[in-house]
């Protein structure tokens, strides 16, 4: 009972000290027209500006709630927001709705942030879900600046982990309050002491990260987001005529404020994200921060530069959309504090303004932590030739002319599609080298490794060099990225993980059992990123698939030297021929073997090129 206990003595001081003081596929958008009319945000052309701020009138910003969806990754978020979205009487046509790109349906991972607006007692929530991984932390950092509040997913067995850190940090940068939901409290394990114990970690993370006294006294709620409700006092299961998430919502009502803005003002708005349509082109997705816009209206595009404020296109608004939970649609306007789409414009991107034309007045745009790690994409055309140079020189032409006229082989479509990449992820960045290829900077190896899946997945055909660690000199003292390790293993697998993390660099900041399973530990860590290149994989093997771990970008910090024992790289065999025990004996210590003695085996040289050479008369 100590997190209570403390925050009911925290929230009775501030109060007397207060007191005491003197004061998906776009194919909704081509909808029939009168589907428009029918939308509860709709804008008569016979109403001015001043009916339409009107308490309870269609523009009227206090009608608003505009709230990200927080976590750590697995903790429930998208599980959640198809439950309140079910609540508000949307229709799901599958488990993790929001999940709109295959590669978060079939790893069960958010990737990218989504935005969607669901009605609850006449006020509107624009609902943001956002990813869980650090890898794809950007997604979280530019969306959060759109809400003015956000609901902290918390795993009541597991507690606050590495990216609750890290989404946390970034909410508290940017004034908000969260909302505590302590998740999954239908488990087994899970008991009122237990969520009070995280309840006091989450505490204690809000006071280590600077929170001000208004956002320490956070309400909390209790929730599981699998059985589809919410509620303000502990249960494990609540009666059936409250088993829903009214709670939570009204929660969301209650404690996140309207948006501060005006009405009365030119139009202003900071695109957040972007994307492309084949019908509509590119379509602007951020938050109203004044005025009103309408179908028509004649805007256009600014960005800052170090000369000042620079118009990059002028035209006129096509299309204003918002999605209403599943489905985007059409809507003839929206005013100051609304998070909503739009169409019309060829250039601006993230980070752009869009105004009214009259406007040249750009707002500020959303900091994003630094990339930290960076791999080379180049085209397979030198791979080949180099490979092929014992054929003949019409095979070689007739090759390099096919490898010419195949779309997504070229360097010049590899880079295409890399720089389209970057222009809608901010956390990517993308720098052309030498004899085509590309520098691509990102977050880390599953954030690179998703954009190369899609790649694939797209058509095209290229060459990756290994991840390297993006390193800095300040001073001449030469500074590399760290990052916050969290582990949990069984009690016979900490010392093989420890021994292994010790060459990687690893220190260690904590080590205790896990609360709620009987025989497992969880160890706190910080190591540099050069050090986990390639670790999951063996963190797998070590721990017999029975290990979790979770890491986020700390920091920047003095380079920690070289790495320890670490095994990099594959052995492989320059001869052919029957493979030996006696050939075995020396090598079983340097590495995993996937032979045995007895087996054939051919010269891999000659079997490479033969493949190359088969794959081209095929």
């Amino acid at each position: 009972m100590a997190g209570p206990l403390l925050r009911s003595l925290w929230s009775t001081t501030r109060k007397s000290l207060s007191s005491s003081s003197p004061s998906a596929p776009l194919r909704p958008f081509l909808c029939p027209r009168p589907h428009a009319y029918t939308l509860p945000r709709c804008f008569s052309a016979v109403a001015g500006a001043a009916a339409a701020a009107a308490p309870g009138s269609s523009l009227d910003p206090n009608r608003l709630r505009n709230v990200a969806v927080i976590a750590h990754v697995d903790h429930g978020k998208t599980t959640l927001m198809d439950r309140l979205l079910r609540q508000c009487g949307a229709d799901i046509p599958h488990e993790r709705a929001l999940d709109s790109i295959s590669l978060e349906r079939e790893r069960g991972i958010t990737i990218a942030s989504k935005v969607t607006a669901i009605l609850w007692k006449e006020n509107e929530l624009n609902m943001v879900d956002t990813p869980g991984h650090a890898d794809f932390g950007g997604e979280v950092e530019r969306v959060v600046g759109m809400v003015e509040g956000a609901v902290l997913v918390v795993d009541a067995g597991e507690g606050p982990l590495a990216q609750t850190k890290f989404v946390l940090a970034k909410a508290l940068k940017y004034g908000l309050r969260p909302i505590l939901l302590l998740n999954k409290v239908d488990r087994p394990a899970v008991t009122e002491e237990r969520c009070d114990e995280v309840e006091s970690l989450v505490f204690d993370l809000f006071a280590n990260l600077g929170a001000t006294e208004e956002q320490l006294d956070f309400p909390v709620l209790y929730a599981s987001a699998k059985e589809g409700w919410a509620s303000s006092t502990f249960t494990k299961s609540p009666p059936d005529n409250t088993k829903s998430m009214s709670e939570l919502l009204d929660a969301i009502i209650r404690h996140v404020p309207p948006p501060t803005a005006s009405l009365d003002a030119p139009f202003q708005m900071l695109v957040s994200m972007m994307e492309k349509d084949f019908y509509l082109g590119r379509i602007l997705t951020g938050r109203v921060s004044s005025g009103v816009i309408r179908v028509g209206d004649r805007v256009h595009g600014l960005r800052s530069t170090d000369s000042g404020v620079e118009k990059i296109e002028e035209g006129k608004v096509l299309k204003l959309m918002k999605k209403k939970g599943t489905n985007m649609v059409l809507i003839d306007s929206a005013g100051a504090g609304d998070i909503i789409s739009m169409a019309g414009l060829t250039s601006p991107s993230i980070g752009h303004t869009v105004a009214n034309v009259e406007v040249m007045t750009a707002l500020p745009t959303v900091e994003l932590d630094p990339p930290t790690i960076s791999m080379t994409f180049s085209c397979l055309f030198h791979i080949y030739i180099f490979f092929l140079f014992d054929v003949s020189v019409n095979i070689c032409v007739m090759l390099m002319s096919s490898m010419v006229t195949t779309p997504y082989l070229t360097g010049g479509k590899i880079g295409d599609r890399l720089m389209a990449e970057a222009e809608t992820n901010l956390a990517i960045n993308v720098l052309p080298g030498l004899s085509e290829s590309y520098e691509v900077q990102g977050r880390g190896e599953l954030q690179l490794g998703i954009l190369i899946e899609n790649m694939r997945r797209e058509g095209f055909e290229l060459s990756v060099s290994p991840p390297k660690v993006m390193y800095k000199t300040e001073k001449g003292v030469k500074f590399e990225p760290l990052e916050e390790v969290t582990i949990e293993v069984n009690e016979e697998h900490v010392g093989l993980v420890m021994e292994a993390l010790s060459h990687r660099r690893a220190e260690v900041v904590d080590m205790g059992p896990v609360a709620g399973s009987e025989g497992r530990t969880r160890i706190s860590m910080t190591c540099p990123s050069r050090g986990l290149v390639g670790y999951r994989s063996v963190f797998s093997s070590d721990t017999r698939g029975t290990g979790f771990m979770h890491r986020a970008f700390l920091t920047y910090a003095k380079f920690r030297g070289p790495l320890g024992n670490v095994r990099k790289g594959v052995l492989v065999s320059m001869g052919h021929g029957t493979i030996t025990a006696y050939a075995l004996v020396s090598l079983e210590p340097r590495g995993t073997l996937f032979v045995t003695p007895g087996m054939e085996f051919l010269k891999v040289n000659y079997l490479f090129k033969l493949s190359l050479k088969e794959l081209y008369f095929v």
